[in-house]
């Protein structure tokens, strides 16, 4: 993640992260305790979609959510246990991935990768549930994926994180 810091004079300051994922999110803390927290748009960084403002207080009990401090998930390997070494996996299709603009038959997921794809979150809050072959992922799609850790971290590195320009 990438967090740039600026000093905004008589008002406080702000942060500006940019994600793994290219998701922006500027946070501004204004000296009298309020904090404004915007998101952008995926495909245009200079575009707010969404904002929200919290006095100290809330603040304060979302940094210790977002911190782990209200409740702390479950031990991977506890899960994977309960399940049979299945793991349920949710994965954002980054920008310029191998997998943008392919369908799931075309990537051949289950078969090259051991993988199912369970649904898709479709960017706007539209989801497919067990979605088929001839599904089209795209940027931005989180999908929902099924299968033991080695396939799951073999096709999100192959597949949904963002090409380095080198293998085809």
């Amino acid at each position: 993640m990438n967090i740039r810091e600026t000093e905004l004079p008589g008002i406080g300051k702000k942060f500006e992260l940019i994600t793994k994922n290219n998701d922006k999110v500027v946070i501004v803390i204004h000296d009298d305790g309020r904090r404004e927290v915007y998101h952008f748009d995926d495909d245009d960084h200079e575009e707010s979609i969404s904002s929200v403002t919290f006095n100290d207080l809330e603040s304060r009990q979302i940094a210790g959510i977002l911190g782990g401090m209200a409740y702390k998930p479950k031990a991977l390997e506890n899960i994977e246990m309960a399940f049979n070494d299945l793991i349920i996996e949710w994965y954002k299709v980054e920008r310029d991935s191998k997998a943008a603009n392919h369908t799931i038959g075309d990537m051949d997921i289950r078969n090259n990768y051991k993988v199912n794809v369970i649904a898709i979150m479709k960017k706007g809050a539209d989801k497919m549930l067990s979605p088929g072959p001839e599904t089209l992922v795209e940027a931005g799609d989180t999908l929902v994926i099924s299968g033991e850790r080695q396939h799951l971290k073999k096709i999100i590195l192959e597949q949904l994180t963002k090409s380095t320009g080198g293998d085809t």
